[in-house]
């Protein structure tokens, strides 16, 4: 069939404020959508919350033929199709979670070419009986094909999946269609990786940038993570939110705890049942719990996008799985924070579990060692993340920091306080932990120090105006610079690098070092500092109107049986309480009203508008 290019290009912008309700593109994506319409392969790397589903959706509605999506999770599809149907286009799901009859209907319906987008698994693709579900694909005049999470491929990537490599066969299953991969997080090794198994030809490759301005980052040392954690929860009351852990069992502890304080919490990870973890997660998506205490398990496919803040517990194992999962966090692109509670005895326990599992290897130690150093470093986290990722930072100043909004304090006269604490460390024959060490610097009168006669040391008590917590952060700090170590050992010591006896020995060994601690607010200051696009994203919006449109949206939300977002983003709504529409011409002008929700919703939400101003 012959048809315009230049016509469906300039249609796009067509359909995405018809369905979607947006004026304009964010970036990479129109090149990201003409490379479908040209027929070209490609690789597309934008982060999560970059728009990466629209660049395969709005081109389903363009060009002829079926756009096939290949996405790894049922929960994922569901929730993608429903937002599509909802805005009118006209998609489907197959997977086993589908009854007969929804199964035959949607084969139905693909034999009439009645989708323009059908989302698919790997495993009902290329896994036991994937030939016949192949085989009722050929005549459907599949035009492209959409791989997301496409890193799963690699065994680079972060969240390997060995099913994902049989993708490969689909271009000769598929020979004359374009295919092209979508992720939100992948090296350059890892992009090799995938352009290699998928067999994609001359691909055009889109790398977007890897900043998020919406992510406020903070650092802290773990202290009295429950306490820490209730912080974090009075600043985010009655918002969604995820708290990473480690292991199973601090998860189901941590869950216990908070729901027994009131926080409405749930467990999740791979050793729940089936039912009680698809439970858990369908109650946050649904907003009928707020935080969900997790595992990695938790996490991909996971579509809600007002997730306002995500915490971890303890360091991840890289960079890469940090970004991954505290990039769940503002998807719609509203402002949202991700906090790291680290120790180093987090990085001991990881070193520890690889070589139990006979998996500690070069790589690895690089990996644990550059998330080291972001929890350790005194610089601004965006650039430190974006630069881990080969991309320069933008601009000065990121505004969405702790460093940046002056949360941290560079000490005065590092040197001094570095080698205070090294001869601590010294003075005690390099046998003793951080803990110890921090305690003798303090001047505490405990009883492991007052036993082993440690309090007539002469750096006792050198750091005595100093929290105990104060000073553990400053020993973290230098591991982190590579001027103490820590063994392997359960019992982790403290013992002098190299460089921290050279700078023992002459204060000038180490000129530009940086300490930090968090800042002291004047007695009585509760105030924290707000990040950039916090202060403008509120400009403007009349928050009492925002808490009842939410209200409404979940009262849609619970009548159709979907999750709230899927009716309406948080962006949506809090433009309905900024611009405050009274017509339906002035409601299809707000950003991500499309034509479809105008009619279906529109009536409700200005009856919604007009009520709260009658008040």
């Amino acid at each position: 069939m012959w048809y315009d290019l230049k016509l469906m290009h300039a249609d796009l912008t067509d359909v995405l404020e018809r369905y979607w309700g947006y004026s304009e593109f964010r970036p990479l994506q129109l090149e990201a959508m003409r490379a479908i319409l040209d027929r070209r392969d490609s690789l597309l790397v934008l982060p999560t919350g970059g728009g990466k589903s629209l660049c395969f959706q709005a081109p389903a509605l363009v060009r002829p033929g079926l756009g096939l999506v290949v996405s790894p999770l049922i929960s994922l599809m569901k929730d993608q199709v429903d937002t599509l149907v909802g805005n009118g286009v006209p998609a489907a799901c197959y997977n086993s979670s589908l009854s007969a009859d929804e199964k035959a209907s949607v084969l139905a319906g693909l034999r009439e070419g009645r989708f323009r987008l059908l989302y698919v698994s790997p495993e009902r693709l290329v896994g036991e009986g994937g030939d016949g579900f192949l085989a009722r694909l050929r005549p459907a005049n599949v035009a492209f094909m959409a791989i997301d999470e496409a890193h799963c491929i690699s065994q680079w990537g972060h969240d390997f999946r060995p099913e994902y490599r049989q993708l490969g066969m689909l271009r000769s299953v598929f020979p004359d269609i374009s295919l092209h991969a979508y992720t939100a997080t992948a090296t350059e090794r890892v992009r090799r990786d995938i352009v290699a198994q998928l067999g994609l030809r001359a691909p055009v490759e889109l790398v977007g940038s890897f900043d998020r301005p919406n992510l406020l980052y903070r650092v802290k040392p773990r202290a009295s993570l429950k306490r820490q954690l209730v912080e974090l929860l009075e600043r985010h009351r009655g918002e969604a939110g995820i708290i990473y852990c480690t292991s199973r069992r601090e998860v189901e502890d941590l869950a216990e705890w908070l729901h027994g304080a009131g926080v409405r919490a749930r467990p999740y990870h791979a050793g729940l049942a089936d039912g009680v973890r698809h439970r858990h997660q369908d109650e946050f998506l649904d907003e009928r719990i707020d935080v969900i205490v997790a595992t990695v398990a938790f996490g991909m496919g996971i579509d809600r996008s007002d997730v306002r803040f995500v915490a971890h517990a303890s360091a991840p194992q890289s960079l890469e799985h940090y970004q991954q999962e505290s990039g769940r966090a503002g998807r719609d692109g509203l402002e949202a924070e991700c906090i790291l509670y680290y120790s180093t005895a987090d990085f001991l326990k990881w070193r520890t579990m690889f070589e139990r599992d006979g998996e500690w290897t070069e790589a690895r130690r690089q990996l644990l060692r550059d998330m080291e150093r972001y929890a350790s470093s005194v610089g601004c986290r965006h650039a430190h993340l974006v630069g881990y990722f080969g991309d320069p930072m933008a601009r000065d100043g990121c505004g969405a920091c702790d460093v940046c909004l002056g949360e941290l304090e560079r000490v005065n006269e590092p040197v001094v306080l570095a080698r205070k604490i090294l001869s601590c460390v010294a003075r005690v024959g390099q046998r003793f932990g951080a803990a110890h060490v921090a305690g003798i610097l303090c001047g505490s009168r405990s009883e492991p120090i007052l036993s082993r006669g440690h309090e007539a040391l002469s750096t006792f008590g050198l750091l005595a105006e100093a929290p105990i917590a104060e000073v553990r952060g400053y020993i973290d700090q230098l591991i982190g610079e590579g001027l103490l170590l820590q063994s392997g050992d359960q019992y982790a010591v403290l013992g002098l690098s190299n460089d921290g006896v050279a700078l023992l020995k002459d204060p000038a060994a180490r000129p530009g070092l940086m300490l930090a601690r968090q800042h002291r607010p004047p007695k009585g200051e509760k105030t924290r500092p707000r990040s950039r696009v916090e202060s403008e994203s509120w400009q403007g919006v009349d928050r009492e109107l925002f808490e009842h449109l939410r209200t409404v949206r979940l009262e849609v939300a619970r009548a159709r049986g979907v999750p709230p977002y899927v009716v309406f983003h948080d962006t949506t709504l809090r433009e309905l309480a900024r611009m405050k529409p009274q017509s339906m011409a002035e409601l299809r002008g707000v950003y991500g009203v499309g034509a479809r929700q105008a009619d279906d919703l529109g009536g409700l939400f200005l009856e919604a508008i007009r009520a709260h101003a009658a008040t």
